[in-house]
């Protein structure tokens, strides 16, 4: 017998620390608004505030669906990270490479359009890109900082717990999205959702930890 979990209360938390973690940003962001991370508080106000929008509009039933709202804050967002580890990232070669995966994935966003229905259905292969090479340029970063000073800091630094919330989340989410999209018969989806939405709450846990130990000189100077 499946315990029965209470998916609905922890899918509809998941709006709320967002919305949380975009707070604390804003508390915090004296420690970071002299580098490029001060784009990234711009990212977490605009997911929360799009969660709170697919929710109304959801709930009122104002649209049929809100996928295609999903798919453009996929492209946003994925396009920013790709950016921000860019522009972090010291060796040439790395940068180099990130600025190929940026241009990769926004292709295949467009491209995948040919393929799929954007109003009716979420980006899949586009994400499957996204999320590796975005998983990629994460080690790119963590190798960066094993090889330096900064490792003795890691636990000060805003963008090492960015780094290790999205490790995290899409390492999870990958097998997820394949389970959605190919084996949605033969699982129930309330428990597939369920675990998506607990990777979502440790990400945001990861950005409020990192807003709150960080300190604003050993935020790099980018």
């Amino acid at each position: 017998m499946l315990l029965e979990i209470p998916s609905i209360p922890i899918r509809s938390s998941v709006k709320y620390i967002e919305l949380i973690s975009a707070i604390v940003g804003t508390i915090y962001f004296y420690k970071y608004k002299h580098t490029f991370l001060k784009y990234f508080l711009v990212i977490l106000w605009y997911t929360a505030v799009n969660e709170f929008t697919c929710y109304f509009l959801r709930k009122y039933g104002i649209v049929a669906n809100n996928l295609i709202i999903y798919n453009i804050f996929h492209l946003i967002n994925f396009s920013f990270l790709f950016l921000l580890f860019n522009r972090f990232l010291k060796v040439e070669k790395h940068k180099r490479l990130t600025s190929v995966f940026l241009l990769i994935y926004v292709s295949s966003f467009f491209m995948n359009m040919i393929f799929e229905n954007y109003l009716e259905r979420v980006q899949t292969i586009p994400f499957f890109i996204a999320a590796i090479l975005l998983i990629v340029s994460i080690v790119f970063y963590f190798s960066k900082l094993l090889k330096s000073n900064e490792v003795l800091s890691v636990k000060t630094n805003l963008l090492f717990w960015i780094s290790v919330g999205y490790l995290l989340y899409l390492s999870g989410n990958l097998p997820i999205r394949v389970i959605r999209n190919y084996y949605l018969e033969e699982v129930r989806l309330e428990y597939i959702l369920e675990f998506s939405s607990i990777l979502s709450i440790i990400l945001n846990i990861c950005f409020i930890i990192g807003f709150i130990c960080g300190k604003k000189d050993k935020q790099q100077q980018y």
